[in-house]
């Protein structure tokens, strides 16, 4: 679907693409908001919002202005994306609005929707942080690549961001590499977009500050072999959000949403019924 969303950062309204996992959006099942990572798109979601706009809810990952199928420009830091994800909300033009949504963000959405929930915790059911840590540096010589949008970036964050199971081509689907589709994913992405969101990542500070003030159910989804988010510092932050719960992906990295689908989605299933039932 195709959404008119008003940038009020910029003024810009901006045709947002999004998908809703194969079902109409229902105004009377709760929502669920899937918010991607830096330089990717929707896609990196489907098994997830497949499976839960069969399960009971509705579902909508997007794509950030400027990525994948939405126009606009980048969203150039995690606050202005905190803050357009209630925009989004709102340009759901439905009879019965969504004045609420579960967030799960995966890496830079994970800051993203850390800082919303924090900013809007009117507007937030829950909360789902995938690979988080309230900082996320980017090491220098990534940064410059991406920067360029040298194609020597694409190959940092998919060996960076995938455990073993990456590696060594452990996956569900004979003949599926990982590595290689991370990196089509990312190559295919607008130019400028993976510098925009690592730039975006490196110099945010809030984490810990807005972690204090979270309030919702709350889950930190953390692999064990994260060498981009590493696991000690995702259970670090998730120390310093009242009640959060945790789980840890064994053998797995940056990337558990496709390294490990299956975890990931059980842990996903586990946290949303657990309150939504």
């Amino acid at each position: 679907m195709k959404l008119n969303v008003i940038n009020s950062s910029s003024g810009q309204n901006n045709t947002i693409f999004a998908t809703t996992g194969g079902r109409v959006l229902n105004p009377e099942l709760p929502l669920i908001i899937f918010i991607h990572g830096a330089g990717m798109d929707h896609t990196v979601w489907n098994l997830h919002t497949r499976y839960f706009a069969f399960h009971g809810y509705s579902v909508l990952a997007f794509d950030f202005p400027g990525h994948g199928r939405s126009d606009g420009s980048f969203l150039d830091s995690i606050e202005q994306m905190a803050d357009w994800i209630p925009e989004l909300m709102n340009a759901l033009e439905l009879e019965k609005p969504y004045h609420t949504a579960s967030l799960v963000g995966h890496s830079m959405g994970a800051l993203a929707a850390l800082e919303c929930t924090s900013r809007y915790p009117e507007r937030v059911r829950s909360l789902c942080l995938m690979g988080p840590s309230a900082k996320m540096p980017v090491h220098p010589d990534l940064l410059e690549a991406a920067r360029k949008d040298d194609p020597l970036a694409y190959d940092l964050v998919t060996s960076w961001g995938h455990g073993p199971a990456g590696h060594l081509g452990r996956t569900p689907v004979p003949g599926l590499s990982l590595i290689g589709g991370g990196r089509a994913l990312l190559s295919s992405a607008p130019k400028g977009a993976l510098g925009n969101d690592l730039e975006a990542c490196n110099v945010y500070q809030n984490g810990m500050n807005a972690a204090k003030n979270i309030r919702c159910p709350t889950l930190c989804i953390i692999g064990s072999d994260d060498k981009m988010a590493p696991a000690r510092k995702g259970m670090e932050l998730a120390s310093t959000i009242p009640e959060a719960n945790t789980e840890i992906i064994q053998n797995c990295g940056h990337m558990m949403l496709l390294e490990d689908s299956n975890a990931s989605l059980k842990a996903l299933k586990g946290h949303l019924n657990s309150f939504e039932s």
